[in-house]
């Protein structure tokens, strides 16, 4: 099998390559909106801990697992 070496383009292929530069360029000419740092980050106010739900007890897993 031989490999064949393209050294210079014909009217057909400058016509191919240019139609695909146009179909390129409209779909990725233009790179996305750029998205500002701080658009990107979401904050909710914080809320005062709950004592009925956030209790923490050091000997629970004795409860759990020793009893």
């Amino acid at each position: 099998m031989t490999h064949r070496t393209h050294t210079h383009d014909t009217p057909r292929d400058a016509v191919d390559a240019a139609d695909a530069a146009d179909a390129r360029r409209q779909s990725f000419g233009r790179l996305p909106e750029r998205i500002r740092p701080e658009d990107t980050v979401e904050t909710k106010p914080a809320t005062r801990p709950d004592p009925a739900r956030d209790t923490y007890h050091a000997d629970e897993w004795l409860i759990r697992y020793c009893g």
